[in-house]
């Protein structure tokens, strides 16, 4: 398998970045370096996620990475990381 990240989930991670970043940067270089590695897991078992029926038929799910939240979709032998977020975002 093989992991790309869409251009939404760059996006969230620049955005958690810079906000936690302006109280505490070497926290912020954590959380990304765990976030960016959590795909990692998937490789090996790509179905470990939750599946989010309300994407269906797209095998869209997610995973928890500390406290924030990580939806990907599996299409053939890619996965997708669609989006993150934290825990406490309201989406």
């Amino acid at each position: 398998m093989e992991v790309k990240w869409t251009g939404k989930a760059v996006s969230d991670i620049t955005r958690l970045y810079e906000f936690l970043s302006q109280v505490n940067t070497p926290a912020a270089v954590r959380v990304v370096q765990s976030l960016t590695g959590a795909p990692k897991s998937l490789v090996v078992n790509p179905r470990i996620g939750e599946q989010l029926d309300e994407f269906e038929p797209r095998e869209v799910r997610r995973i928890i990475v500390g406290q924030y939240e990580m939806r990907y979709e599996i299409r053939g032998s890619v996965i997708y990381v669609l989006r993150l977020w934290h825990t406490r975002e309201d989406r």
